[in-house]
């Protein structure tokens, strides 16, 4: 029977603690940036980039068999939206709220909420405004509702 003496130990154990302790850094500081800061892959791309959410009514909450059909929405989303943002979009289903001109009381309407980032150009922001112009003439709807703001993107 072989007796370890502590004079063994103590080297391998500072060894093997030493490189776990870097190995925890190394990682710690690979996972702790939420920004494109130092990504050699893609550096500062996404700096002015805007995060756009448009909500599109489609029809009575209560009566989904009235307004727009989902196939009627991804026929506009072909044409219309991933034509001008190719590299991606996201859509979520939402419930909304709407008092229109001349009502008095809020209809309950079934929506959809489109986000897209992009980066900031007049361009892109002409794309967006003809999105909305074209679901205007599709639908007759009096509005689109738009949220832009500044976006901090990172892939």
């Amino acid at each position: 029977m072989r007796i370890i003496r502590m004079k063994q130990i103590l080297p391998v154990a500072a060894a093997l603690l030493l490189a776990l302790g870097l190995a925890h850094h190394s990682f710690s500081a690979q996972v702790a940036s939420p920004t494109l800061a130092g990504d050699a892959a893609h550096p500062a791309k996404t700096a002015g980039w805007m995060d756009t959410q448009l909500y599109f009514g489609l029809g009575p909450a209560d009566a989904p068999e009235k307004g727009v059909s989902e196939a009627a929405w991804r026929d506009f989303l072909d044409k219309e939206v991933t034509t001008r943002f190719p590299a991606g979009l996201s859509v979520m289903d939402v419930y909304g709220q709407w008092m229109g001109k001349g009502q008095t009381t809020p209809e309950r309407i079934r929506s959809k909420m489109l986000v897209v980032d992009y980066p900031g150009t007049a361009e892109n922001d002409q794309r967006i405004e003809a999105i909305r112009a074209a679901w205007k003439q599709r639908t007759r709807d009096q509005s689109v509702m738009k949220v832009t703001r500044k976006a901090d993107v990172s892939f």
